[in-house]
Parts: structure tokens; C-alpha cells; sequence
């Protein structure tokens, strides 16, 4: 099996780190701790992770492979990473001016 045409390799991969960030996410701020709060959290993480998965997948098969049989894995993983960051990110300042 070839792994370089696997397109959510890196989903596997970076599970742990996503794991540790969204815990942070989550935890971060303590208060409040409402119903409110916990569902714009899982509504959040939830768009995070799928804007990553649409993201990897989009970049797998929009990569030119004459660069080698790794790089649809290199840029699908780069833009998903920097996806999900930044639906996290908007995540926290739209919770931050939003719930108080």
C-alpha cells in the first residue's frame, strides 16, 4: 500500500496535537462554563474538523505530483494544519466578543 495516496494520512497523524489543542480550546477560558458555551465549543471543534477534512482532501488532489510521490501529503497537510488553526483562532475571538 502506498501511503502517499492515503489523503487522510495526516488526519491520523496529527490527531494527538489536534487532541491537545482542542482540550485547550475547551478549558480556556474557565469561565463562564454555561449550556451556551459548550455548545458553541463542540459546534466549533466540529467545523474546525471538518474545514480540516475538506481542506486535506482538497489539497491531496489539487497537488501536481511531478514534485514527488510525497508532496500531495505535504500540502494537504500544511493547508489543513493552517485551516484548522485559524477556524480555531476565529473560534476564539467570536466566543470571546459573543459569550461573556
Amino acid at each position: 500500500m502506498n501511503l502517499s495516496s492515503v489523503p487522510d494520512l495526516a488526519l491520523i497523524l496529527f490527531a494527538p496535537w489536534f487532541l491537545i489543542l482542542s482540550v485547550l480550546f475547551w478549558v480556556y477560558p474557565r469561565q463562564p462554563r454555561n449550556a451556551g458555551r459548550r455548545l458553541f465549543d463542540i459546534a466549533a471543534l466540529v467545523v474546525a474538523l471538518l474545514a480540516f477534512i475538506a481542506t486535506l482532501r482538497w489539497a491531496h488532489g489539487y497537488a501536481d505530483r511531478q514534485y514527488g510521490e510525497m508532496w500531495p501529503q505535504i500540502l494537504a497537510t500544511s493547508a489543513g494544519y493552517g485551516v484548522y488553526l485559524l477556524a480555531l483562532t476565529i473560534a476564539v475571538f467570536v466566543r470571546r466578543a459573543v459569550i461573556r
